[in-house]
């Protein structure tokens, strides 16, 4: 890439109108970060849709219900360590602090230059002197450039990932913690940039990132606003061949009524819920809108743990090296997704 990633040629991009959470992710605030860290300042569509989900672990807080649930894992037990991919402004990372109240670890990343930004944001949500936002004591700013394996690696020995790694810094004095979740909010975007984020994606699900070998497996959280299908779709051709990968959810909550009026008994005495909603993925499902948004969560396949993984980034790209071969391939499990809700919607 040419450019810096976070100052696009002819970058022209204005706050996001909807995010109030707050003077850190305000309209004036992003203004100003937009300014000093290009796209990084700027709060995207797909953060809040994360949000949104995240949101949804206060059950008073929201009048959806997702499947699966946030956080919700697979193989782990204990309290969770997230790794954020693309922080940006933390709008995120700072929803997952205030939602665990205290337990677990989160680690906000991205380039180096926006950590400031990132330190800011995130400390004006969970430091000291804000009690009325304190909620995850254990959150972290770091730098981590797609694709930079060092930087990763420096993660994983500091927060102890790994079982032979000791931690240093300010991180938690745990030898060891394990790795349940990897959150991306809004980073399908540059094509230049698919295969640095999907080496990152692959590293962070292997072993001694993370100890799947022995059964237990990240889960990757992924919002997604479509904005150019024909330019993002290969990055989930890739993606798919690595991981198994499946659209959040939701519903309506259904009243909390000992009787709900809407349960019925036939002549069998079975009872019926009538009107209980249908599971539809979680997103802007409208016909009208072509930029629809979604969350997906995937797992790494057990099987590509053991797969050769391309140097080049076309070859990653293109599926070289996965399923065990060289030969170049495509998943096609974002195209079935993708008919799947346009025949729910009509």
């Amino acid at each position: 890439m040419s450019h810096h990633p976070n100052f696009p040629p002819s970058l022209s991009i204005s706050p996001n109108t909807t995010a109030d959470d707050g003077d850190e992710f305000g309209i004036l605030a992003q203004r100003d970060a937009i300014e000093k860290f290009g796209i990084a300042g700027r709060v995207w569509e797909a953060a809040l849709a994360m949000c949104s989900y995240v949101e949804s672990m206060s059950v008073d807080a929201h009048d959806l219900e997702f499947d699966p649930p946030f956080p919700e894992g697979r193989g782990w037990d204990g309290q969770p360590t997230l790794i954020e991919l693309g922080s940006g402004t933390g709008i995120v990372a700072a929803q997952i602090a205030r939602m665990f109240m205290g337990d677990g670890i989160v680690i906000a990343t991205d380039l180096a230059d926006v950590c400031p930004l990132l330190e800011r944001n995130l400390h004006a949500h969970t430091g000291p002197s804000d009690s009325w936002k304190l909620g995850c004591h254990n959150v972290f700013v770091r730098p981590l450039a797609w694709g930079n394996m060092k930087h990763a690696a420096l993660i994983g020995q500091e927060f102890g990932l790994s079982k032979d790694a000791s931690s240093t810094g300010d991180a938690p004095s745990r030898s060891f913690n394990t790795l349940t979740h990897v959150i991306c909010s809004d980073l399908v975007y540059f094509p230049e940039l698919f295969a640095p984020l999907l080496r990152t994606l692959i590293h962070l699900t292997s072993f001694p990132c993370t100890t799947a070998v022995n059964g237990i497996y990240p889960k990757v959280v992924i919002s997604y606003k479509i904005r150019s299908l024909q330019k993002e779709a290969p990055f989930w051709a890739a993606f798919g061949l690595w991981f198994t990968f499946h659209p959040v959810l939701c519903r309506r909550r259904r009243p909390r009524n000992p009787i709900p009026p809407s349960v019925v008994v036939d002549d069998h005495g079975l009872k019926e819920d009538v009107q209980a909603e249908s599971w539809i993925p979680f997103g802007d499902t409208d016909p009208d809108t072509p930029d629809r948004t979604f969350v997906f969560y995937a797992y790494r396949r057990p099987e590509s743990l053991s797969w050769e993984i391309p140097q080049s980034d076309q070859d990653l790209i293109d599926g070289v090296g996965a399923r065990g071969t060289s030969f170049r391939k495509a998943d096609d499990t974002f195209e079935t997704l993708l008919l799947m809700v346009m025949e729910h919607i009509e």
